[in-house]
């Protein structure tokens, strides 16, 4: 059995992590609020937007003058993985890794497959073993709309002049602060609409169809990449206050079996020490 001095120092080490944990998960719940707001509010309109992007794209004719609807043969495919620069938040970005090597490997398997990478921790992994573009891990610092249209403008240049044939998001798509889903989404070419009733919806275009694409489709894009972003910042947050909250308990619970067992061995020093000096006693009266 470890000497008490030890057990103290292990109750002391656990303690001093369980006070970290508890920090961590209250500062994540914090930003947590102010993201799952940012995101909550955001949804409708995206999901609008991407809408009327799916019924203009369907109508689209091959003189409009769109080259983002281009559903060509796919032989290069680029896949945007949105990770976050720090860890601690459990199978958050392990997950994100896990399905764009799946993507790449099975999915576009006989594909030359490259990535533009999101966040750090997606990027330290995924450049060890296929080709990493470029990384974008300086959007966390300063995320706003601009920032991300930026990358955007990039993805978009890059299938518009034909380098790739075919643009993946993978993010995690934020639905409590217990649960992320690992979202694929097509990025470009524009997915076309998929049910009879929103493809025969009847638009008046003012003041004319090209002008409408030229203006719509790359504010839809960068649109849809911001969503795919602020996704991923409130399930980062969320993922994280579970992960430290889990940690905060396993630590009490370890701390807690550290003094049971810290007070059973100091009992059993004192009854040894009480047996000593009993056996002692006996020895000079005898």
């Amino acid at each position: 059995m470890a000497n008490l001095k030890e057990i103290r120092n292990r109750i002391s080490s656990v303690s001093s992590t369980m006070q970290i944990t508890s920090a961590m998960k209250m500062v994540s719940a914090a930003k947590l609020k102010k993201a799952q707001d940012a995101i909550t509010a955001m949804r409708p309109y995206a999901d609008k937007l991407t809408e009327l992007l799916q019924n203009l794209s369907a109508g689209l004719d091959s003189d409009s003058g769109s080259n983002y609807a281009d559903n060509r043969e796919v032989n290069k495919v680029l896949i945007v993985v949105i990770s976050s620069n720090r860890g601690l938040a459990g199978a958050f970005n392990s997950n994100i890794v896990k399905e764009a090597k799946r993507l790449a490997e099975v999915t576009y398997a006989n594909k030359e497959v490259s990535f533009i990478t999101i966040g750090k921790k997606a990027n330290d992994i995924i450049r060890k073993s296929n080709t990493v573009i470029t990384n974008n891990n300086q959007i966390f610092d300063e995320l706003t709309f601009d920032n991300v249209a930026a990358i955007a403008e990039d993805l978009m240049e890059r299938f518009a002049t034909g380098e790739v044939d075919k643009i993946e998001i993978i993010y995690n798509k934020f639905k409590n602060a217990a649960t992320q889903i690992v979202t694929t989404e097509q990025f470009l070419p524009i997915l076309p609409i998929e049910t009879a009733e929103t493809s025969n919806a009847d638009y008046i275009f003012e003041p004319s169809k090209a002008e409408i694409v030229e203006g719509l489709i790359p504010k839809a894009l960068k649109t849809q990449l911001f969503k795919g972003i602020r996704d991923s910042v409130a399930s980062e947050h969320g993922a994280r206050m579970t992960a430290m909250h889990k940690a905060t308990d396993n630590a009490t619970e370890l701390r807690d079996a550290l003094k049971l067992q810290y007070n059973k061995a100091r009992q059993a020093s004192i009854t040894n020490e009480i047996l000593e000096i009993v056996g002692g006693a006996e020895a000079l009266n005898n």
